[in-house]
């Protein structure tokens, strides 16, 4: 018998870490070859990891809520290797696949100068958590060094503030300086005033329902958006009669030849990424007391889950695409949001968000913005109203069907002006649909 390591898989250039959210095997239990182990959880898509190998789940070294790095062995599995002798892990790895066995032979042997690796527990008993491993170990701090450190955490153990204080001064805080710096965060006064809220009463008759991860994660994100932005918006109605009807003329001709279904969406975010592009001061981000201009326009649609959460998918290089590449994007990350298959890069690096608020009944909305981008657009329902039609015969009342957009924008850096320019040129791109153009 011998031993694999079953690690937290790579899940993309942006995800540097996992949450375990539920371990679909115990101790003891066999598992079968791509059979799935553990559930784990990145900033809003959960997946699974599935096993390398056929074998017997020994060890579980992360329990339930733990954060893990990408790369940290999570669990031992027990496997049948022909001919081995000895627990030896390369034994195992090049009995699954050779190839990858040989790369990390070749990786392990260019580390030897390394200083001894960071792990979770030493044989002294201190424990090192996730975030204080991976500060350490991109700071180059040894394991030896880390030792050094006096912790103000609970048993001593190191926390994040002792080896930021650490790394700032260039040695081991002594523990009355810690207990000092402690007491002063403690003692310092509040600046804003805390409400105290009464307790909820709750009675026989009432259900008690916890509230998701996710819907945790996105109350957080709301929140910390509304006391870091200045949030103002703008309306204005937009006749989208020419586009309706033109849309009539040509869905099912565009079915037949893109097997795709045409929606208003892929219309709307097509002529929102060519409007950013003409206001490109709004396809930016705050960080500090520096602006970011985007060079990409990376439009965020969010989009509705089986549970009610919402979720961000992002379309990369939006104004690169012509309306049909648009609405194969706009199905694709839609179609696959409602069965929980995103992946965590296609969540991550939008630069404006756009809500279709319509799709559920709503006129108008006033979105919170997606930090840290600046703005964000709400589409409302399109609906049959009776509208003034200016003619050189004179005016006259007639059926238009038309559509509110709301635009929440950061005033600290866009004004009105520009936030309102912003949708008056998105009205005026979108009234001057060419009935007669093709897809």
């Amino acid at each position: 018998m011998a031993k694999f390591e079953l690690k937290l898989p790579k899940m993309g250039e942006s995800v540097a870490e996992a949450t375990i959210t539920s371990w679909l095997k115990e101790v003891g239990d066999t598992i079968e070859l791509d059979e799935a182990v553990v559930e784990i959880a990145t900033d809003k898509v959960d997946s699974e990891v599935p096993s390398e190998v056929e074998g017997i789940l020994v060890k579980i070294l992360y329990q339930k809520d733990d954060v893990v790095a990408v790369g940290e062995v999570i669990a031992i599995i027990e496997i049948e290797v022909e001919g081995a002798e000895s627990e030896n892990l390369d034994t195992i790895k090049s009995a699954v696949s050779p190839e990858v066995a040989e790369v990390e032979k070749t990786m392990e042997k260019a580390a030897v100068v390394i200083a001894t690796p960071i792990t979770k527990e030493i044989d002294s008993g201190k424990f090192y958590s996730p975030l204080v491993r991976n500060i350490a170990k991109t700071e180059g701090v040894s394991m030896e060094e880390l030792e050094t450190i006096a912790g103000s955490g609970k048993d001593g153990r190191v926390t994040k503030e002792d080896i930021l204080l650490y790394l700032e001064s260039g040695e081991s805080a002594p523990k009355v300086q810690i207990e000092k710096v402690v007491e002063e965060k403690i003692s310092k006064p509040v600046q804003k005033e805390v409400q105290k809220v009464a307790p909820v009463s709750v009675n026989g008759d009432d259900e008690v329902i916890e509230i998701s991860r996710m819907g945790k994660l996105i109350s957080k994100h709301m929140v910390n958006s509304i006391q870091t932005a200045a949030h103002v918006q703008s309306f204005i109605e937009i006749d989208m009669t020419s586009i309706v009807k033109w849309r009539t003329k040509v869905k099912d001709a565009f079915f037949k030849r893109e097997g795709e279904k045409l929606t208003f969406t892929p219309i709307l975010m097509h002529a929102v990424a060519a409007t950013l592009k003409k206001y490109p001061m709004i396809n930016i981000a705050i960080d500090g007391d520096t602006i970011i201009k985007r060079k990409n326009i990376n439009l965020g649609m969010a989009a509705a889950l089986p549970d009610g959460n919402l979720i961000v998918p992002v379309i990369k290089n939006a104004d690169q695409l012509n309306l049909v590449g648009m609405t194969k994007a706009v199905n694709d990350l839609a179609g696959r949001a409602r069965n929980n298959e995103l992946k965590p890069d296609e969540i991550q690096g939008g630069t404006y968000t756009v809500t279709n608020v319509g799709s559920f009944g709503s006129v108008m909305g006033t979105p919170i913005i997606n930090q840290p981008q600046v703005a964000i657009l709400a589409l409302g329902a399109i609906r049959k109203v009776p509208a003034v039609i200016e003619t050189i015969d004179g005016d006259f009342i007639g059926i238009r069907q038309k559509m509110f957009v709301s635009h929440s924008y950061d005033h600290r850096v866009v004004n009105g002006a520009l936030g309102g320019m912003f949708i008056k040129t998105l009205k005026e791109t979108l009234e001057a649909w060419d009935m007669n153009q093709d897809f």
